[in-house]
Protein backbone atom coordinates (compact mmCIF):
# COMPACT_ATOMS: atom_id res chain seq x y z
CA UNK A 1 0.00 0.00 0.00
CA UNK A 2 1.67 3.34 -1.06
CA UNK A 3 2.73 6.24 1.63
CA UNK A 4 0.55 9.38 1.52
CA UNK A 5 1.61 11.50 -1.50
CA UNK A 6 2.97 14.61 0.04
CA UNK A 7 4.45 17.02 -2.46
CA UNK A 8 6.28 20.40 -1.60
CA UNK A 9 5.98 23.05 -5.11
CA UNK A 10 8.39 26.09 -4.15
CA UNK A 11 7.05 28.77 -5.29
CA UNK A 12 8.41 32.67 -5.47
CA UNK A 13 6.51 35.67 -3.98
CA UNK A 14 6.45 38.45 -6.53
CA UNK A 15 2.96 39.67 -6.81
CA UNK A 16 2.31 39.06 -2.98
CA UNK A 17 4.56 41.13 -1.15
CA UNK A 18 2.74 41.28 1.75
CA UNK A 19 3.04 37.71 3.08
CA UNK A 20 5.37 36.50 0.92
CA UNK A 21 6.96 34.11 3.96
CA UNK A 22 3.81 32.89 4.40
CA UNK A 23 3.84 29.11 3.35
CA UNK A 24 0.32 28.13 2.49
CA UNK A 25 -0.86 24.64 3.40
CA UNK A 26 -3.37 22.54 1.32
CA UNK A 27 -5.03 19.12 2.45
CA UNK A 28 -6.38 17.45 -0.74
CA UNK A 29 -8.17 14.37 -1.48
CA UNK A 30 -5.55 12.04 -3.42
CA UNK A 31 -7.50 12.00 -6.23
CA UNK A 32 -6.11 15.21 -7.63
CA UNK A 33 -2.79 14.53 -7.30
CA UNK A 34 -1.73 15.41 -10.86
CA UNK A 35 -3.98 17.89 -11.45
CA UNK A 36 -3.32 20.00 -8.13
CA UNK A 37 0.39 19.74 -8.87
CA UNK A 38 0.37 21.46 -11.83
CA UNK A 39 -2.25 24.02 -10.64
CA UNK A 40 0.42 24.98 -7.84
CA UNK A 41 3.25 24.88 -9.79
CA UNK A 42 1.26 27.50 -11.85
CA UNK A 43 0.54 29.47 -9.08
CA UNK A 44 4.08 29.53 -8.59
CA UNK A 45 4.72 31.07 -11.82
CA UNK A 46 2.03 34.03 -11.01
CA UNK A 47 4.37 34.66 -7.67
CA UNK A 48 2.51 33.21 -5.03
CA UNK A 49 4.23 31.66 -2.07
CA UNK A 50 5.26 28.20 -1.04
CA UNK A 51 2.48 25.64 -1.30
CA UNK A 52 3.06 22.77 0.78
CA UNK A 53 0.30 20.00 -0.65
CA UNK A 54 -0.53 16.84 1.16
CA UNK A 55 -2.49 14.09 -0.16
CA UNK A 56 -4.53 11.29 1.30
CA UNK A 57 -8.08 9.46 1.87
CA UNK A 58 -10.25 12.67 1.99
CA UNK A 59 -11.75 11.64 5.62
CA UNK A 60 -8.37 11.02 6.89
CA UNK A 61 -7.86 14.18 6.52
CA UNK A 62 -10.87 15.41 7.96
CA UNK A 63 -10.06 14.10 11.00
CA UNK A 64 -6.63 15.14 11.27
CA UNK A 65 -8.07 18.42 10.64
CA UNK A 66 -10.13 17.90 13.62
CA UNK A 67 -7.20 17.16 15.93
CA UNK A 68 -5.66 20.02 14.95
CA UNK A 69 -3.12 19.28 12.46
CA UNK A 70 -1.96 22.79 10.65
CA UNK A 71 -3.83 23.67 7.30
CA UNK A 72 -5.53 26.20 5.05
CA UNK A 73 -7.10 24.95 2.37
CA UNK A 74 -8.99 21.60 2.48
CA UNK A 75 -10.71 20.26 -1.01
CA UNK A 76 -12.33 16.56 -0.46
CA UNK A 77 -13.35 14.31 -2.76
CA UNK A 78 -16.96 13.87 -1.43
CA UNK A 79 -19.73 15.69 0.55
CA UNK A 80 -19.15 13.48 4.43
CA UNK A 81 -15.57 14.28 4.76
CA UNK A 82 -16.15 17.96 4.22
CA UNK A 83 -19.39 17.28 6.80
CA UNK A 84 -16.81 16.04 8.98
CA UNK A 85 -14.60 18.66 8.96
CA UNK A 86 -17.24 21.07 9.57
CA UNK A 87 -16.26 22.46 12.96
CA UNK A 88 -12.54 22.89 11.46
CA UNK A 89 -13.88 24.98 8.40
CA UNK A 90 -15.21 28.69 7.50
CA UNK A 91 -18.83 27.75 6.61
CA UNK A 92 -18.93 30.73 4.53
CA UNK A 93 -15.82 29.62 2.27
CA UNK A 94 -17.26 26.04 1.64
CA UNK A 95 -18.25 25.58 -2.11
CA UNK A 96 -18.57 22.49 -4.64
CA UNK A 97 -15.43 22.47 -6.56
CA UNK A 98 -15.16 19.63 -9.28
CA UNK A 99 -17.21 16.43 -10.37
CA UNK A 100 -16.16 12.86 -11.63
CA UNK A 101 -16.65 9.61 -12.71
CA UNK A 102 -16.44 6.17 -11.72
CA UNK A 103 -14.14 3.42 -13.90
CA UNK A 104 -12.80 -0.02 -13.64
CA UNK A 105 -9.82 -0.30 -14.58
CA UNK A 106 -7.01 -3.37 -15.69
CA UNK A 107 -3.61 -3.06 -16.71
CA UNK A 108 -2.75 -2.20 -20.30
CA UNK A 109 -1.90 -5.20 -21.26
CA UNK A 110 -4.93 -7.07 -19.92
CA UNK A 111 -6.62 -9.70 -23.28
CA UNK A 112 -9.80 -7.64 -22.69
CA UNK A 113 -10.70 -4.24 -23.57
CA UNK A 114 -14.51 -4.09 -22.71
CA UNK A 115 -15.89 -5.75 -19.58
CA UNK A 116 -19.54 -6.44 -19.05
CA UNK A 117 -20.84 -5.29 -15.31
CA UNK A 118 -22.22 -8.51 -15.07
CA UNK A 119 -21.11 -11.22 -11.94
CA UNK A 120 -19.57 -13.88 -14.55
CA UNK A 121 -18.05 -11.26 -16.88
CA UNK A 122 -16.30 -10.19 -13.21
CA UNK A 123 -15.24 -13.77 -12.47
CA UNK A 124 -13.73 -14.29 -15.53
CA UNK A 125 -11.85 -10.92 -15.66
CA UNK A 126 -10.52 -11.24 -11.72
CA UNK A 127 -9.70 -15.21 -11.96
CA UNK A 128 -9.13 -15.64 -8.62
CA UNK A 129 -7.12 -12.07 -8.11
CA UNK A 130 -8.24 -8.94 -6.38
CA UNK A 131 -10.43 -5.48 -7.12
CA UNK A 132 -8.53 -3.06 -5.57
CA UNK A 133 -10.64 0.28 -4.56
CA UNK A 134 -10.77 2.32 -1.55
CA UNK A 135 -11.49 1.43 2.18
CA UNK A 136 -15.36 1.16 1.36
CA UNK A 137 -16.22 2.84 4.99
CA UNK A 138 -13.97 5.26 5.30
CA UNK A 139 -12.34 6.37 1.56
CA UNK A 140 -14.51 8.44 -1.04
CA UNK A 141 -14.12 6.11 -3.91
CA UNK A 142 -14.92 3.30 -1.67
CA UNK A 143 -18.05 4.22 -0.84
CA UNK A 144 -18.90 5.26 -4.25
CA UNK A 145 -18.00 1.63 -5.28
CA UNK A 146 -19.76 -0.36 -2.81
CA UNK A 147 -23.02 2.01 -4.00
CA UNK A 148 -22.57 1.50 -7.17
CA UNK A 149 -21.69 -2.51 -7.02
CA UNK A 150 -24.68 -2.85 -4.82
CA UNK A 151 -27.24 -0.81 -6.74
CA UNK A 152 -26.29 -3.16 -9.82
CA UNK A 153 -26.32 -6.25 -7.97
CA UNK A 154 -22.46 -7.09 -8.13
CA UNK A 155 -21.71 -6.61 -4.59
CA UNK A 156 -22.06 -9.75 -3.25
CA UNK A 157 -19.35 -11.14 -6.07
CA UNK A 158 -17.17 -8.19 -5.51
CA UNK A 159 -16.75 -7.87 -1.88
CA UNK A 160 -14.84 -11.13 -0.98
CA UNK A 161 -12.43 -10.17 -3.51
CA UNK A 162 -11.67 -6.56 -2.52
CA UNK A 163 -8.15 -5.50 -1.89
CA UNK A 164 -9.25 -2.50 -0.18
CA UNK A 165 -6.53 0.58 0.29
CA UNK A 166 -6.40 4.30 2.61
CA UNK A 167 -7.08 6.76 -0.92
CA UNK A 168 -7.48 6.04 -4.56
CA UNK A 169 -3.92 6.47 -5.61
CA UNK A 170 -2.97 3.26 -3.64
CA UNK A 171 -5.80 1.31 -5.40
CA UNK A 172 -4.27 2.39 -8.56
CA UNK A 173 -1.07 1.46 -7.84
CA UNK A 174 -2.38 -1.93 -7.19
CA UNK A 175 -3.45 -2.48 -10.65
CA UNK A 176 -1.20 -0.84 -12.23
CA UNK A 177 1.86 -2.92 -10.64
CA UNK A 178 -0.44 -5.85 -11.49
CA UNK A 179 -1.16 -7.01 -8.05
CA UNK A 180 -4.95 -6.45 -8.84
CA UNK A 181 -6.61 -7.81 -11.52
CA UNK A 182 -9.33 -4.75 -12.13
CA UNK A 183 -9.71 -1.61 -10.05
CA UNK A 184 -12.46 0.79 -9.22
CA UNK A 185 -11.32 4.35 -9.46
CA UNK A 186 -12.06 8.11 -10.79
CA UNK A 187 -11.82 8.99 -14.49
CA UNK A 188 -8.88 11.62 -14.09
CA UNK A 189 -7.20 8.51 -12.05
CA UNK A 190 -7.06 6.52 -15.10
CA UNK A 191 -6.33 9.32 -17.02
CA UNK A 192 -3.30 9.74 -14.68
CA UNK A 193 -1.82 6.27 -15.29
CA UNK A 194 -0.37 5.19 -18.61
CA UNK A 195 -0.11 1.43 -17.02
CA UNK A 196 -3.73 0.92 -16.96
CA UNK A 197 -7.01 1.70 -19.24
CA UNK A 198 -10.37 1.80 -18.40
CA UNK A 199 -12.40 -1.40 -19.57
CA UNK A 200 -16.05 0.23 -17.91
CA UNK A 201 -17.87 2.85 -16.70
CA UNK A 202 -20.04 2.62 -13.72
CA UNK A 203 -23.19 4.41 -14.40
CA UNK A 204 -23.60 7.80 -13.04
CA UNK A 205 -27.26 6.42 -11.73
CA UNK A 206 -25.30 4.39 -9.73
CA UNK A 207 -24.16 6.00 -7.41
CA UNK A 208 -24.40 9.63 -5.60
CA UNK A 209 -22.78 12.43 -7.75
CA UNK A 210 -18.97 12.45 -7.55
CA UNK A 211 -18.44 16.26 -6.51
CA UNK A 212 -15.26 17.73 -4.30
CA UNK A 213 -15.94 20.45 -2.28
CA UNK A 214 -13.12 22.94 -0.89
CA UNK A 215 -12.82 25.48 1.97
CA UNK A 216 -10.58 27.70 3.65
CA UNK A 217 -10.09 26.25 7.17
CA UNK A 218 -11.29 27.92 10.42
CA UNK A 219 -7.34 28.40 11.74
CA UNK A 220 -5.65 29.71 8.47
CA UNK A 221 -4.30 33.15 9.01
CA UNK A 222 -2.59 33.03 5.35
CA UNK A 223 -4.17 35.95 3.18
CA UNK A 224 -2.62 33.75 0.38
CA UNK A 225 -5.93 31.08 1.15
CA UNK A 226 -8.43 33.24 -0.70
CA UNK A 227 -6.55 34.01 -3.73
CA UNK A 228 -5.83 30.26 -4.12
CA UNK A 229 -8.88 29.64 -3.89
CA UNK A 230 -9.76 31.75 -6.53
CA UNK A 231 -7.11 30.66 -8.46
CA UNK A 232 -7.77 27.07 -8.89
CA UNK A 233 -11.62 28.27 -9.42
CA UNK A 234 -10.36 30.45 -12.54
CA UNK A 235 -6.82 30.22 -14.21
CA UNK A 236 -5.96 26.90 -13.32
CA UNK A 237 -9.84 25.65 -14.33
CA UNK A 238 -8.44 24.16 -17.72
CA UNK A 239 -5.65 21.85 -15.81
CA UNK A 240 -8.49 20.17 -14.36
CA UNK A 241 -10.65 19.48 -17.73
CA UNK A 242 -7.46 18.42 -19.18
CA UNK A 243 -7.57 15.81 -16.39
CA UNK A 244 -11.07 14.65 -16.90
CA UNK A 245 -12.47 16.63 -14.36
CA UNK A 246 -15.54 19.13 -14.68
CA UNK A 247 -15.48 22.04 -13.38
CA UNK A 248 -18.68 23.28 -10.63
CA UNK A 249 -19.83 26.23 -12.24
Amino acid sequence: MLRRFVVLVVACALSFPAFAGDKLVVFAAASLKTALDAAAAKFHENGGPEVSLSYGGSLGLARQLAAGAPADVFISADEPSMDAAAASIRPESRADFLRNHLVVVALKTAAFDKLELTAAALETALNGARLATGEVKTVPVGRYAKEALTKLGLWATVEPKLAMTDNVRSALEFVARGEAALGIVYTTDANSEPRVKVVAQLPDDSHAPIVYPLAITAASTNPAADKFVAFLRADAAPLFTAQGFEIVK
